[in-house]
C-alpha cells in the first residue's frame, strides 16, 4: 500500500518572518501567502509537516522550551485559520554536532515516512535554504525554493512564497492526477 504525499515545510523564512534565530512569540509574523498556499495544498490532498533546523538551541541562544512556545503559537495561529499541520519535526543541534536529523540529513523525513506514512517519492519540500533543497534530493522528494530570487540551486523551481510554491506543486502532473483534475 502506498503512503500519502506530503509537503514538508521549512519554518523560518518560509512560513514565518526570520530576523535570525527567532524564538520569541512577540517577534512572530506569518509571511504573506502562507495561509492561501497551505489551503491549496490541503485541497490537493497533501499532508503538511514542518521540518526545521533550530541550531539556536544547540548554540545556546535560546531554550527548547522557547522553541516549543513559538512553534505552538504558529500551530495555533494556523489552526485558527482552518489549517492543521500533521506534525512538526525539528533538529536542535548546532552545525558542528554529529547528528542525522540536521537538514540536509534525512532522519526527520524518514521519521515522517514511518510515523505519518509519507510517500517520499510523491512528496515535496518547500524551503529557503540550500539544505532544504539538498534534503529534498537526498530523500527522493522534489523541492521548491522560496528563498532569494535567483539563488536556487540549478534545476530547482523558484517561487515568491508558499502561495506560489503551492501553485507549482498542484500544477504538477502527479498532483493533478491525484486530485482528479486530469
Amino acid at each position: 500500500m502506498s503512503g500519502r504525499p506530503y509537503v514538508f515545510l521549512d519554518r523560518d523564512g518560509t512560513l514565518i518572518h526570520d530576523p535570525g534565530y527567532i524564538h520569541r512569540v512577540e517577534n512572530y509574523r506569518l509571511l504573506d501567502g502562507v495561509v492561501d498556499g497551505l489551503r491549496a495544498l490541503r485541497a490537493a490532498g497533501f499532508g503538511l509537516a514542518i521540518v526545521t533546523n533550530q541550531s539556536g538551541i544547540g548554540r545556546g541562544y535560546f531554550s527548547e522550551a522557547a522553541f516549543h512556545a513559538l512553534q505552538q503559537h504558529l500551530l495555533e495561529d494556523l489552526q485558527g485559520r482552518g489549517i492543521a499541520i500533521d506534525r512538526s519535526y525539528f533538529c536542535p543541534h548546532a552545525p558542528g554536532d554529529t547528528c542525522r536529523c540536521r537538514k540536509p540529513g534525512t532522519e526527520l523525513l524518514e521519521r515522517a515516512q514511518r510515523e505519518l506514512g509519507a510517500e517520499l517519492a510523491a512528496s515535496w519540500v518547500i524551503g529557503d535554504a540550500p539544505s532544504d533543497m539538498e534534503l529534498a534530493q537526498r530523500a527522493g522528494c522534489r523541492g521548491v525554493w522560496v528563498g532569494r530570487a535567483g539563488a536556487a540551486p540549478a534545476g530547482v523551481p523558484e517561487a515568491a512564497g508558499v502561495r506560489e510554491a503551492a501553485a507549482l506543486i498542484t500544477a504538477a502532473p502527479a498532483a493533478r492526477a491525484r486530485s482528479g483534475t486530469e
